[in-house]
C-alpha cells in the first residue's frame, strides 16, 4: 500500500465534504466538467482572464482570482498546491486539513454562486426573447 493511501486509510482527523470532494475529484463547478455535462458552453475559467480552462488544478494552483483564499493553504502546502501535495497536507495534520478544507469551501461556494447567477441570466435572457416575439392584435384574439 503506498504511504499516501495508508496515511489516509490511517487519519483520525478530517471529513470529506462535498465542496472538498468537487476538488479533489474535479467533478463540480469547474469549467471543464459543466461543458463536458452540456451545462457551459466553453471550458474557459469564467474568474480570471488568463484564457486557461477552468479544472481544479487551476482552481487550486494557478487562478489569480483566488489568490487570496490560497494564501492559508500556501502556509501549509508550501508553494507546491498540485494535488499529491495538498492530499498529503491533508493527511498530515488536522491544521492542514482544515486548511484545504477551508480553501475548498470558500473557493467552491464563490464558483457555485457564480454559475447559479450566469444560470439566471441565460433564463432571463431566454425569457426575454420569448416575451418580445409579436403579439396578435385584439381583434386577432377574437372567437370566431
Amino acid at each position: 500500500m503506498r504511504p499516501v493511501l495508508h496515511d489516509w486509510i490511517r487519519r483520525s482527523h478530517g471529513t470529506l465534504t462535498f465542496r472538498l470532494t468537487q476538488v479533489l475529484t474535479g467533478h463540480g463547478c469547474f469549467g471543464r466538467y459543466l461543458c463536458r455535462l452540456g451545462r457551459e458552453a466553453t471550458s474557459g475559467c469564467h474568474h480570471c482572464d488568463t484564457g486557461d480552462e477552468d479544472t481544479a488544478l487551476h482552481t487550486l494552483q494557478e487562478c489569480p482570482a483566488w489568490t487570496e483564499q490560497r494564501r492559508e493553504l500556501v502556509a501549509h502546502t508550501g508553494l507546491d498546491t498540485s494535488l499529491p501535495a495538498v492530499v498529503r497536507t491533508m493527511v498530515g495534520s488536522s491544521t492542514g486539513w482544515d486548511a484545504v478544507s477551508s480553501f475548498c469551501e470558500q473557493v467552491m461556494f464563490a464558483k457555485e454562486e457564480a454559475e447559479r447567477e450566469r444560470e439566471r441570466n441565460s433564463l432571463l435572457r431566454s425569457r426575454q426573447r420569448r416575451t418580445r416575439r409579436r403579439r396578435r392584435s385584439d381583434s386577432d384574439l377574437r372567437p370566431p
